[in-house]
């Protein structure tokens, strides 16, 4: 697909049409209430929730998509100027509310962006998605996917989140006198709330925000701001530290629980400075003592080698993640055998590129061997017309060469401060094709 045309999870300028995964922070940045560049494709839940999250929105400009359906735009080829036609369907992520990943389909190839998700391999709806995408790809070579790869590491190897909830009840059970803080985002983790309310039989603490989210989802009987009728909160991510927590106990025992695909956290992680949940750790270190350990951890997939623990006095972590660990990724890529494949988390050192770890899996050697034709050939053209303008005395072959050599450092000299701007955070696409022309 040529540049111009389709952006995921990307607002800047210069595509026809854009599209939006799920409305987590870290994919919506650059999209503000004001946004006119073009239309925006989204599932009906995201649209749903569009008005909490961009007040003001010009609603118009939002196109819903229908999971499990094939859905098509008409857009120009910038360097033809020609009409062409870009099929797409969205699926189930299993990350938060909303979530899907798009799958695109046209002259220019099939590419799949993930966006973040979550496909355990014991998930009724993991298996729905994959059967959705297998139908949908039939008889058809995956060029391109652009994949969640959060943990993308052998070190993350973490439990189903049915496992991690009933470690999160277990810790909730065995401290019976506490109040209990459960840090999450404004959106995400409602099964494992809904999990605890149903079990224990109690409600559940919001703040304001989160319950207009809850009722807009549905859950109207569940969740309360009134903090007399339960001793669970549910609290945002940036209020849960230490500091709070230690705050807490001198009024009432309290304990705090981090759900997260990372149960380390560095030691520097005290006072006011937060408790990362989703994202890779500055210390990689198990200094947690595993005094809470559950029957319900196991070797097996998606069992996990990991099981609830203490991080401090007052803190629990449990691996209970909203992103497919490392085994799950892995057998994602085998399910569909890609010709290629990106990450598109490049925000820190711990996360490595996906080719690494599954470059074996992909088809990306019989790719490299037609790329490198490629270049060959343009490379014959290249010095047959340099032979001819040196013959007409307009300069010679060494003079042209060095000149093309000083115009490829220069380039390359871009290319790595791009890269090192897109390393700072997650960042979206604009589908482009693979290959030169």
């Amino acid at each position: 697909m040529e540049s111009g045309m389709v952006s995921v999870d990307r607002w800047t300028a210069g595509s026809q049409v854009y599209f939006l995964t799920h409305l987590h922070a870290d994919h919506v940045s650059g999209l503000t209430p004001k946004w006119s560049r073009g239309p925006l494709y989204c599932s009906r839940i995201t649209a749903k929730l569009f008005p909490i999250k961009f007040p003001g929105f010009d609603l118009s400009l939002l196109r819903i998509v229908e999971i499990g359906h094939w859905h098509s735009v008409s857009l120009l080829s910038p360097s033809s100027g020609s009409s062409t036609t870009v099929y797409f369907m969205a699926i189930d992520a299993h990350h938060c509310p909303g979530a899907v990943m798009y799958l695109f389909r046209g002259e220019f190839g099939c590419t799949l962006y993930t966006g973040d998700f979550r496909w355990e391999s014991t998930s009724e709806r993991a298996q729905t998605g994959r059967t959705m995408l297998h139908k949908a790809m039939k008889d058809v070579q995956l060029d391109m996917i652009y994949l969640d790869n959060t943990y993308c590491n052998p070190t993350y190897c973490f439990p189903s989140r049915e496992v991690a909830a009933r470690q999160v009840l277990s810790i909730i059970s065995s401290h019976p006198n506490h109040d209990v803080v459960i840090a999450v985002d404004t959106l995400g983790k409602e099964n494992l709330l809904l999990y605890i309310s149903r079990v224990l039989k109690t409600k559940i603490w919001v703040w304001p925000e989160r319950l207009q989210i809850m009722h807009l989802l549905g859950f109207h009987d569940i969740f309360t701001t009134k903090t007399s009728v339960t001793r669970i909160r549910a609290v945002p991510r940036y209020s849960f530290n230490i500091e709070t927590l230690e705050g807490l106990n001198t009024m009432r025992p309290t304990i705090g629980i981090m759900p997260s695909g990372l149960p380390w956290a560095p030691k520097a992680f005290r006072g006011k400075r937060k408790i990362s949940s989703e994202s890779p750790p500055l210390l990689l270190h198990n200094r947690w003592q595993t005094d809470v350990m559950t029957s319900s951890t196991s070797s097996k997939p998606n069992g996990g080698s990991l099981s609830a623990g203490r991080y401090d006095h007052y803190i629990y972590t449990v691996p209970y993640s909203d992103h497919s660990c490392f085994t799950e990724l892995q057998k994602f890529v085998e399910f569909l055998k890609p010709i290629n494949i990106k990450g598109i988390v490049s925000s820190s050192a711990a996360n490595v590129d996906p080719l690494y770890h599954f470059g074996s899996i992909c088809r990306i050697q019989q790719a490299s061997e037609l790329l490198c034709q490629r270049l060959i050939s343009k490379r014959y053209e290249k010095v047959g017309a340099i032979s001819t303008k040196s013959s007409f005395g307009c300069t010679s072959t060494m003079q042209l060469g060095r000149k093309r050599r000083k115009t490829q450092i220069s380039s390359a000299g871009i290319h790595v401060s791009r890269v090192r701007l897109l390393r700072r955070q997650r960042q979206g696409v604009k589908i482009v094709d693979t290959y030169p022309d």
